[in-house]
């Protein structure tokens, strides 16, 4: 099992947010320097995510990215602000591995299925809610819609992966929704990343026998940035149970 340190952009700098507001952040320093720590940390796969092209719709930290992709060696994965197949386009050739979809993904279907098509299994699709409601649009659009209902039709396009995350908790630091999680690896024929909530190892570890039911990894933020979730060691114990 992966565990995903996120580093989330926002203004050109790394960030936190709760909750997704944006008006509730916490600056961390350069996103670059950010992400040669996580991977110096043991890192095997970056999360990364251009708020801004949540909020905006499109890309703002393409730079960022790029500069990001060309001095890691481990894979990264974006998300935020990629609605077409042509701005895929772009960060993939700018050294992303696999690009998350939310907004479009729910939105236009057919988008994303051409998007998965052009490019097989690097596509996943970001479905994050609140109160069993997924959210689009950077969090503030409730579709009223569940995963239960839009999962089968999403995978049938092509998703390679999954993104679910409890924003309830997100940011929050106390701690991860395991009944949710679990039955979203129940309902879903794809790889499912869990993110919200991860505040300290015991979470970790609470999350760790659903990779029987199909939970491939854990995306971390705060907790990691302010100490209470440590990276490396958490990384080791996950790396000792196999």
């Amino acid at each position: 099992m992966i565990l995903y340190p996120a580093v989330d952009i926002k203004g050109g700098k790394c960030v936190r947010l709760r909750q997704g507001e944006a008006h509730r952040e916490t600056v961390f320093g350069d996103p670059v320097a950010m992400a040669l720590h996580w991977q110096e940390q043991g890192a095997r796969f970056l999360h990364v995510i251009d708020l801004d092209g949540s909020f905006d719709g499109e890309p703002v930290n393409l730079e960022v990215v790029r500069n990001i992709c060309s001095r890691l060696s481990i894979p990264v994965q974006l998300g935020g602000g990629v609605r077409n197949l042509s701005t895929a386009a772009i960060y993939l050739e700018a050294g992303v591995e696999r690009i998350i979809i939310g907004t479009v993904a729910l939105e236009e279907p057919a988008a994303f299925e051409k998007m998965c098509a052009a490019y097989p299994g690097r596509f996943g699709v970001s479905l994050d809610t609140a109160d069993g409601r997924i959210k689009t649009r950077g969090w503030v659009k409730d579709t009223g819609l569940s995963i239960d209902q839009v999962l089968p039709q999403l995978t049938e396009a092509g998703a390679a992966f999954l993104i679910f995350t409890d924003i309830s908790l997100d940011g929050m630091q106390q701690g991860v929704n395991v009944p949710g999680i679990a039955h979203v690896c129940e309902i879903s024929r794809i790889p499912v990343i869990a993110a919200g909530g991860v505040t300290r190892l015991e979470d970790v570890q609470a999350l760790y026998p659903l990779g029987e039911k199909g939970l491939n990894g854990i995306i971390t933020g705060r907790a990691i940035y302010e100490g209470t979730l440590n990276f490396k060691a958490a990384q080791a114990w996950l790396d000792a149970q196999a």
